[in-house]
C-alpha cells in the first residue's frame, strides 16, 4: 500500500479530500442562500472563502459541521457523510447526539469569542475535553497550558475573559477549539469583531496553525492573509461559487466581472 493510500482514523484514505461538497443547497424560507455548491478541500490545505456579506460563506461553513442542515446535496468530512446516514438511495438525518459526536472532530472559531465569562482562560480550554471526552482533569489542564502557550497566552491562563483584550479572547477561543484535537478547523471571520491593531496577533496564530499542516477553511475579509497563507481562494456571491483558484492568481488577475468589482473595493 502506497503512502498516498494510508487509511485514516475514519477508515478513509489519504486520497480522499478532507472536505467534499457536492451540489449543496440551503434555503431559509424563500431565500436560497446556497445554490448547488461543489468544492473540495485537500488534507493540509488552507482554503479562504471571500465575498460580500450575504453571499453564503458563513452558512456554508456552518453546514460543514451540521450547525445548519443542508436541503440538498452531500457534504463529507474525511470521507464520512456529515449529519446524515445513507440508507438505500435516501439520506436520513442523524440523531442530535450522533451528529454532536461527529462535530467533535471539527473545530470552529466564530466572529464572537463565546468564552464562558465565569471561567478562566485555562478552564475555558479544558471544559470540552473534560466534559465531552471525559479527559482526566490534570491531563486536560496540562494540555490546556500547552495550547495557551502555543497561542502566546501561557501567562494568561488564570485570567478571566473580562480581563483579556478581544484579540486575546479570540486566541483563547482558538486554543479551546484545538483542545479537542480536531482534524479540520473552520474560522468564521475570526478577526471581524476585533479592533484593527489586534487583528495581527490572531492572524499570526492562524498562520502558525496552517504551517503545522492543519486543514483550515477560513471565511475572511483579510486579503493579505488569503494571499500569503491560503492554498486556494473561493469567491462566493449570491450563494454560488463565482471564481476559485490560486489566491495570488485570483487576487491579481480575476476572470469574472463580479470578482473584479468586489476586489476593487477591498484591495
Amino acid at each position: 500500500m502506497s503512502p498516498e493510500t494510508v487509511p485514516t482514523a475514519s477508515g478513509a484514505t489519504a486520497t480522499v479530500p478532507m472536505v467534499r461538497a457536492e451540489r449543496v443547497s440551503k434555503s431559509f424560507g424563500s431565500n436560497q442562500v446556497l445554490k448547488s455548491i461543489s468544492l473540495e478541500v485537500k488534507r493540509g490545505e488552507v482554503m479562504c472563502l471571500v465575498g460580500p456579506s450575504g453571499s453564503g460563506k458563513s452558512t456554508f461553513l456552518r453546514c460543514i459541521n451540521h450547525l445548519e442542515r443542508v436541503d440538498a446535496g452531500r457534504l463529507t468530512v474525511d470521507g464520512v457523510l456529515v449529519g446524515y446516514e445513507e440508507r438505500g438511495d435516501k439520506l436520513y438525518e442523524l440523531r442530535p447526539k450522533v451528529a454532536a459526536a461527529q462535530r467533535r472532530d471539527i473545530g470552529m472559531v466564530f466572529q464572537r469569542f463565546n468564552l464562558f465569562p465565569h471561567m478562566t482562560a485555562l478552564e475555558n480550554v479544558m471544559e470540552a475535553p473534560v466534559l465531552v471526552k471525559g479527559a482526566n482533569k490534570a491531563k486536560a489542564a496540562a494540555r490546556g497550558r500547552e495550547l495557551l502557550e502555543r497561542v502566546g497566552l501561557g501567562h494568561k491562563a488564570d485570567a478571566y475573559p473580562a480581563h483579556l483584550s478581544g484579540g486575546q479572547q479570540q486566541r483563547v477561543a482558538i486554543a479551546r477549539a484545538l483542545a479537542m484535537d480536531p482534524k479540520l478547523m473552520l474560522f468564521d471571520e475570526p478577526t471581524s469583531a476585533l479592533d484593527p491593531e489586534l487583528v495581527g496577533e490572531v492572524l499570526d496564530v492562524m498562520k502558525a496553525l496552517a504551517a503545522s499542516g492543519m486543514t483550515m477553511i477560513v471565511v475572511t475579509h483579510e486579503m493579505g492573509f488569503a494571499r500569503e497563507v491560503a492554498d486556494s481562494l473561493v469567491f462566493m456571491d449570491g450563494g454560488v461559487v463565482v471564481e476559485a483558484g490560486d489566491p495570488v492568481e485570483v487576487l491579481s488577475n480575476p476572470q469574472h466581472q463580479r470578482t473584479k468589482a468586489f476586489l476593487s473595493k477591498v484591495l
